[in-house]
């Protein structure tokens, strides 16, 4: 058994180059797999069903999405495909550079407006396996928080679309590859600095444990930071089409937090344990928030809508 494990040890040194390559390589392909073929694997995940078909996306909710995508300057919409998806806010995945494209889904929701709620209180809405009654006061709260106006409606779909346009699926799927090559960088300087090379087999495991632990807490902090930052780019990309995006930008979170505080209400000490008082979401751990703060997320969106305000004045001077 040493024998067998001595001539692995001396097989990795030889090839670790190469080992190191082919691992990143495979982990950088498996995390973009889901963004490589949306059509395949996110769609039927986020696709909302109507009478055992899947629902088509209404055509006011199509013509929303060509508005979108002529804003931004995607001249041709082939390589994105918008349908109709379950849950309450837009969501995207794929790389439009890719043969595939990229995916966008939209909640049947959008389809309401604040004359018309129909296609809000014909969904029954399941909280701790009750359905809620739109009639009641909160079921009320939570019916308003999912009415979106047209312009949060084009920021909300905007900024989706800049998240998959500016390359955030790479950007995530290329965090878990650079954390492992950091791993092996630790434990080489580890083991050069501490151990030189040669020291007892129980130091050396200890080094690449320490290095592991390292690798580790890399990943959470790295990940988080580029989710964050991934966030708050698109937000800023949406919000900058013009005034009424960034209008629109505050609305959507306003409608966020107000329907996150509601659902805290509805679902009683899980919603404790999932929103903050604020509407926010917990961390997801010490070390990882996992998404940035819907209020910062606000934040941010408000000055840059003070920065418009002001350049929009100062031009008509």
């Amino acid at each position: 058994m040493a024998s067998r494990f001595l001539k692995l040890s001396v097989l990795l040194r030889k090839y670790r180059t190469p080992l190191l390559i082919a691992s990143c390589g495979g982990f950088f392909a498996a995390n973009l797999l889901y963004d490589a073929f949306p059509g395949a694997i996110f769609r039927p995940v986020h696709q909302a069903w109507y009478r055992g078909e899947p629902a088509k996306l209404p055509k006011e909710l199509d013509e929303v999405f060509l508005q979108v995508m002529k804003e931004y300057g995607i001249g041709s919409s082939k390589n994105f495909t918008a349908f109709a998806s379950y849950g309450f806010c837009p969501v995207a995945a794929g790389v439009p550079r890719l043969p595939a494209g990229a995916q966008i889904g939209i909640p049947m929701n959008f389809n309401s407006t604040a004359d018309n709620k129909s296609a809000i209180i014909k969904r029954q809405v399941l909280i701790d396996g009750k359905a809620v009654d739109w009639s009641s006061d909160s079921g009320s709260a939570l019916k308003e928080s999912l009415v979106f106006s047209h312009d949060a409606q084009r920021f909300a779909i905007a900024r989706e679309v800049a998240r998959v346009q500016s390359g955030g699926p790479v950007l995530t799927a290329a965090v878990g590859p650079f954390c492992l090559a950091g791993t092996w960088a630790y434990g080489a300087a580890l083991r050069r600095v501490f151990l030189r090379r040669a020291g007892p087999a129980l130091f050396r495991g200890m080094a690449n444990v320490a290095a592991l632990g390292l690798g580790a807490v890399s990943y959470l902090v790295a990940s988080d930071a580029v989710g964050q930052w991934v966030d708050l780019s698109s937000d800023m990309r949406a919000a900058g089409l013009s005034l009424d995006y960034a209008k629109g930008g505050v609305e959507f979170y306003d409608k966020i937090l107000a329907r996150n505080k509601t659902l805290r209400s509805l679902m009683g000490r899980k919603g404790a344990d999932v929103f903050t008082p604020s509407g926010n979401l917990f961390p997801a751990n010490l070390i990882q928030k996992k998404h940035a703060p819907y209020t910062s997320r606000r934040e941010e969106i408000l000055t840059l809508l003070g920065k418009q305000s002001l350049k929009n004045v100062s031009t008509s001077k």
